[in-house]
């Protein structure tokens, strides 16, 4: 069974593609706006430590519209590049941990917190699930394995936790808050671990004949 409950960004995509590609066209470099959307995400994670929590949010979904900005405009304007694929990613990593440590300080700060100390836990839990998330993503492509399954991906994390600051803020404590970090802290392990046995049934699938006679024919003698 594969797991793969939201298709956010095939909804989503073909409402931005025309007029990305036109600024593309335009001279737009995707790179400078992978940049722009780590900067607004680092202003989230800033915004969280501040106390500002509805407006960590609204920056928190900011970022995440950059991030498929930048891809449609590479798509449309034919602008991919291996290292514009690379920076992205690795900016999408550095962005979840400064985020997540502005969320860390609501909870233990100098000041009033929203919730119990202890809920420091549960945020590097969601932190430690979102960064193998996306490391078992990588690893499985590493090997040719599409992997792009598990409950809770990118756009997902992004929309509850952007979403939910951004509506409800401190409300009652942050109890909304702390209910998406639960369940972040909980799926994005679940979805890391589901990956580990995606990948592992899929190469214990054996090749058909077919490939297996392709690939001795294509192996050279030995001698």
């Amino acid at each position: 069974m594969k797991l793969q409950p939201s298709a956010l960004r095939p909804l989503i995509a073909p409402l931005i593609e025309r007029p990305m590609g036109a600024l593309g066209r335009m001279g737009v470099n995707p790179n400078v706006v992978t940049t722009l959307g780590f900067l607004v995400t680092v202003s989230a994670g800033l915004s969280f430590f501040l106390g500002n929590i509805r407006t960590g949010g609204a920056l928190v979904l900011l970022g995440g519209v950059l991030d498929m900005v930048d891809g449609a405009i590479a798509r449309a304007a034919n602008l991919s590049t291996k290292f514009g694929s690379f920076y992205d990613s690795t900016l999408d990593r550095a962005s979840e941990v400064v985020v997540l440590i502005g969320v860390m300080s609501l909870y233990l700060g100098t000041g009033r917190n929203i919730g119990e100390p202890w809920m420091v836990y549960l945020v590097v839990l969601a932190l430690s699930g979102s960064l193998m998330v996306s490391y078992t993503r990588a690893r499985a492509e590493g090997l040719g394995i599409d992997c792009k399954v598990g409950l809770m991906q990118r756009a997902e994390r992004i929309i509850l936790l952007g979403g939910s600051t951004l509506l409800f803020g401190s409300w009652r404590q942050g109890i909304v808050l702390t209910c998406v970090i639960w369940a972040m802290a909980v799926l994005t392990n679940a979805t890391a671990m589901y990956r580990i046995y995606w990948v592992y049934r899929h190469l214990q699938t054996p090749a058909s004949p077919a490939s297996t006679r392709s690939r001795r024919a294509s192996t050279p003698a030995n001698r």
